[in-house]
């Protein structure tokens, strides 16, 4: 295997993961009824907007599933178009709203954005979701990045 194929398994599979991630703490906050993300509670004028706790957060990790899958597709792209093209322009709208994401949190743990909620109570948990999410981001802007060039 070439050092660029291992480069772009490795990071379609560590994305992967970064999803499974994303996807297993949203079960738990949905178990527990809370909003948010591990490390950033939801503020509470936040839970008026939604109606069923549980579901929204089960959604989200329904969400968190696909965006696994899609990174497993990038492993190895269909030759056909209609499936290579979408799944490409899909990867780079998940990159972008996780990355907003993690910019979001990363300026509410710092105390850029009140806005968004208070500082987080428990700063280690916040960091090390911070953390999860930009290596998620990076190796799936690394994985649709090979991909695109495999396309190519």
């Amino acid at each position: 295997m070439t050092r660029s194929r291992t480069t772009h398994l490795a990071a379609a599979l560590t994305a992967c993961l970064g999803a499974l991630a994303y996807t297993v703490s949203k079960v738990d906050l949905a178990r527990a009824g809370e909003l948010g993300m591990p490390g950033f509670p939801a503020p509470a004028d936040a839970y008026a907007a939604v109606a069923d706790v549980e579901t929204a957060q089960l959604a989200n990790a329904g969400l968190g599933l696909l965006m696994a899958a899609l990174a497993l597709l990038l492993v190895r792209l269909p030759r056909t178009r209609l499936v290579r093209w979408p799944a490409l322009v899909v990867s780079w709208a998940g990159i972008a709203m996780v990355g907003a994401g993690v910019l979001g949190f990363g300026a509410r743990a710092a105390g850029l954005a009140q806005s968004l909620g208070p500082t987080p109570p428990h700063m280690l948990t916040a960091v090390a979701a911070l953390l999860v999410g930009a290596v998620w981001t990076t190796a799936w802007t690394v994985a649709t990045i090979t991909a695109t060039r495999e396309v190519r």
